[in-house]
């Protein structure tokens, strides 16, 4: 008999090996998840992910900003408050391994001879459950991981925090030069009306160039207020960014910010080395892990040990065992619901990679694109500057129209914009080459 329950605990054990194994990353094959603009896979073991976030943005209105921020924004701070509250889970889980004792103190009263007589029953209470079968192991170490998923929240919340600020802070940027070009032109246009009225006064010129060139003015004064109104809502939504009510944001110019670093993505394990939310979907797989490891566990015995001392030093200790016989049917559907959330976590983790290597390549694609297109627009910009002086002494001459200059005119101005634009658009892509490889970690 008693061999045949020796053999049957060490089939037990054995059949339970493998809820004490702990969780290992799945094999991804990420070799080549990303590509630079000119279709080759990156080697370089360089990154702009190690470097700082004060390296890559070294304005100090916007280094200014982005301190403040990380001591007072509100999502970053409930995400600290997450972190709290996962580590006092885990201490929690921890605890679960040592007994939990009680004290009981019930008070008698009794009446003797008129007199009233006071006893106490005190009693001290135990219990002790025997981790055999991995029930608290695994729950602790899902407590951990899921600990460390809550530290990847809080540091994506921060990476997007400082990614976000910049990419507003350029923008304001950005509005102001275009507020400037039109500015500018709006001044030299109301220049160009009176000239065109004197031309007409001179019957060089007619009424309908006349009425042109104030109809060009007046679109050119119109998108002032439009453009105001647009840095003040940038503005707003930085200043929410803060913590902060709507106020006025201290800030450079476009201009003048510089990039003093080679922009190289790194190979792609950089991918799992930093970016918060990879490191999250695999910590959440993790915890699926572990906790299917706790749906394996209650199909085996739970073991307690119960004991009580009183104060006559009475010592009474009982070992229970708890085999699940009657709900098995339960518990194999808690397992089944267990490896579908764990199959969908591995999932999540693959698609957490494949998001972030897109971007990465994305990225890549967008800077280099600017970068080519900067000589370009130079060249026409000054071409365009050359033909708005020629076309308006050729007009003076009389060998041109007025609408040569008015076209003239709009082409410099769409091209000014657009050059603003590309000049915002080649900051945003460092910004979300340097989000997207996971920079800026505390």
């Amino acid at each position: 008999m008693k061999k045949i329950i020796y053999i049957a605990l060490c089939m037990l054990f054995l059949s339970s090996c493998n809820i004490y194994r702990k969780f290992e990353q799945p094999e991804m094959n990420i070799a080549d998840s990303y590509r630079n603009p000119d279709e080759t896979v990156s080697s370089d073991t360089a990154s702009i992910a190690f470097l700082e976030w004060t390296e890559i943005y070294t304005d100090p209105n916007l280094q200014t900003l982005i301190n403040y921020a990380l001591e007072n924004n509100i999502d970053l701070l409930i995400a600290i408050e997450k972190v709290n509250e996962a580590k006092a889970a885990l201490m929690s889980s921890k605890l679960a391994f040592f007994p939990s004792v009680g004290l009981s103190l019930p008070t008698n009263l009794s009446y003797s001879s008129g007199n009233t007589v006071v006893s106490y029953d005190a009693s001290v209470t135990a219990s002790w459950e025997i981790d055999l079968f991995g029930k608290l192991l695994n729950s602790k170490r899902k407590a951990q991981v899921v600990m460390l998923q809550n530290q990847e929240y809080q540091q994506a919340v921060r990476t997007q925090l400082i990614a976000t600020i910049a990419d507003y802070y350029f923008n304001l940027l950005a509005l102001d030069k275009q507020l400037n070009i039109y500015l500018v032109t709006e001044q030299s246009w109301a220049v160009s009306v009176e000239t065109i009225k004197a031309m007409k006064e001179g019957g060089m010129t007619t009424e309908a160039a006349v009425a042109q060139y104030e109809a060009y003015h007046a679109s050119i004064a119109a998108a002032i207020p439009e453009i105001k109104a647009a840095i003040k809502k940038q503005e707003n939504a930085l200043s929410a960014l803060l913590g902060n009510y709507p106020e006025t944001i201290t800030r450079g110019k476009l201009d003048d910010q510089k990039v003093d670093f080679d922009i190289q993505a790194g190979v792609p394990m950089q991918l799992l080395a930093n970016r918060p939310d990879v490191k999250n979907a695999e910590h959440n797989l993790a915890a699926m892990y572990y906790n299917t490891n706790v749906a394996r566990s209650s199909f085996y015995p739970s073991i307690v040990i119960d004991g009580s001392l009183g104060w006559n030093i009475a010592i009474n200790a009982v070992a229970s065992i708890t085999q699940p016989i009657f709900y098995r049917g339960a518990n194999k559907a808690r397992l089944e619901i267990a490896k579908a959330q764990e199959e969908e976590a591995r999932l999540q983790f693959k698609q957490a990679l494949i998001d972030a290597s897109m971007e990465v390549s994305n990225a890549l694609i967008t800077y280099d694109s600017e970068l080519k297109k900067e000589l370009a627009r130079n060249v026409q910009i000054v071409s365009l500057y050359n033909a708005v002086e020629y076309t308006n002494e050729l007009l003076k001459l009389g060998t041109s129209t007025y609408l040569e200059v008015l076209d003239a005119q709009q082409s410099l101005l769409s091209a000014l914009i657009s050059k603003t634009e590309d000049q915002l658009n080649k900051l945003n892509a460092i910004t979300s080459l340097y989000h997207a490889l996971g920079g800026g970690r505390e």
